[in-house]
């Protein structure tokens, strides 16, 4: 197992999480509606017939034909299908979301309508005709969504409307965590030598985010910093798990058995440190599954803003790649405040974004160990090495993940 502990571009790790994602991406699924939210597509989303497939009412009013007045003959109702207006002079009720009527010329809203003595019925259309027309929406097979859209309830509703009853969808990943360290506790509050784990209980909330599923058992720790605890730890977790995160651990101190580990389970590291700050002793590696497929695992350093870093640095593009989804896309900020570079490293800083999500500015509390400021941020900005942002810059920012399927 090569170490080189020489740092990668943030950018450049970025790159490599997600096409190691993409690389180990499982095969696609069929599965039922219902069950698709959170999912992803594995195949595109194309029109089964047009939409609509057939002349539809936009009112409730009378389908015309020929001059007025016009002599009622029927009435058509949504589901069912009316028969042709063959002779002038003549109308049928019509609903919304009704079959507009073969010959039809015109629709008039009910409102706008009168019926004399005799039954004829007698108005004037409006300028815009009150109905749509077939492949008005989509035409057949045209591509509605493509592959890698995460599908949420508004995907649901278009696949419905277009006849599907199952789709194409890459499996979610399935994470879990082990939480390293000896000086954790799990309750109470800290003191004597001992701080509280802040890992396990938000983790999970990040992986699920990112599309990942986790389950309250997949969660263990704190685990005993001892090579065989170690070994023991991770190789349980990877027998269930596609990917595990690990916490704390990362470097090479006296009791940090993560690298020992990895190396005696044939890993190979996909990434070994990363020029970023906060965060840079963080890791992604690949170990050889039982099934030909392998498994992932994330090393994020123990320090809670550092490990939330390394979550969305690696762990949330190796997500993406394994559903078939795009890599998550930074957007573009106005600082509000001066930022500083950390030098030959990225630096990720913690920032609150203005209402309307134009103006970023820098949050307090923002020490590697600290999750004060995280909590009041949206994101960070990135400033690039040997760069720094002054107020009114117009800066990359990387937003924190949203609820998995979430539109921003």
């Amino acid at each position: 197992m090569s170490v080189d502990a020489t740092p990668v571009d943030w950018e450049q790790a970025r790159a490599l999480a997600y096409e190691a994602g993409r690389s180990a991406a499982g095969p696609a699924e069929l599965i039922s509606l219902p069950e698709a939210d959170g999912r992803t597509l594995a195949e595109p989303l194309r029109a089964l017939t047009d939409l609509p497939a057939f002349a539809t009412s936009s009112i409730d009013g009378w389908a015309v034909r020929g001059p007025k007045p016009w002599r009622v003959i029927g009435r058509v109702l949504a589901g069912g299908v009316a028969a042709p207006l063959d002779e002038d002079g003549t109308c049928v009720e019509i609903a919304t979301g009704a079959m507009v009527p073969v010959g039809a010329d015109a629709l008039i809203r009910i409102e706008e309508s009168t019926r004399d003595a005799a039954g004829l019925v007698s108005g004037a259309p409006r300028s815009i005709p009150e109905w749509r027309l077939p492949g008005e929406e989509a035409h057949k097979d045209e591509e509605l969504l493509p592959a890698g859209t995460a599908v949420d309830p508004a995907v649901i509703g278009v696949a419905a409307t277009c006849g599907y009853e199952v789709l194409s969808v890459r499996p979610r990943p399935r994470a879990g965590l082990l939480v390293f360290g000896d000086e954790l506790l799990t309750a109470g509050t800290p003191g004597a030598g001992r701080v509280r784990d802040s890992l396990g209980p938000q983790v999970p909330g990040w992986l699920r985010r990112c599309g990942a599923i986790i389950d309250p058992a997949a969660v263990a720790g704190p685990v005993h910093d001892t090579l065989d605890a170690h070994l023991e730890a991770v190789r349980g977790a990877l027998a269930g798990a596609d990917l595990v995160c690990t916490t704390g651990g990362t470097m090479h101190g006296p009791v940090d058995h993560l690298h020992p580990t990895l190396a005696e389970l044939g890993a190979e590291y996909v990434v070994n440190t990363v020029a970023v700050r906060p965060g840079f002793p963080m890791l992604l590696a690949r170990i050889p599954g039982p099934d030909g497929r392998p498994r992932f695992l994330a090393g994020l350093p123990g320090n809670p803003q550092s490990a939330v870093i390394a979550l969305i640095t690696l762990v949330a593009p190796l997500l993406a790649g394994l559903q078939g989804r795009p890599a998550p896309a930074l957007t573009r900020v106005e600082t509000a405040a001066a930022v500083p570079g950390r030098g030959d490293f990225t630096h990720l800083a913690l920032a609150r974004l203005d209402r309307d999500g134009r103006s970023a500015t820098p949050v307090g509390h923002v020490g590697s160990a600290m999750l004060r400021g995280l909590s009041n941020a949206h994101g960070f900005v990135v400033v690039r090495p040997g760069t720094q942002a002054a107020a009114g810059d117009l800066v990359p920012f990387l937003p924190l993940p949203l609820v998995a399927g979430e539109r921003p």
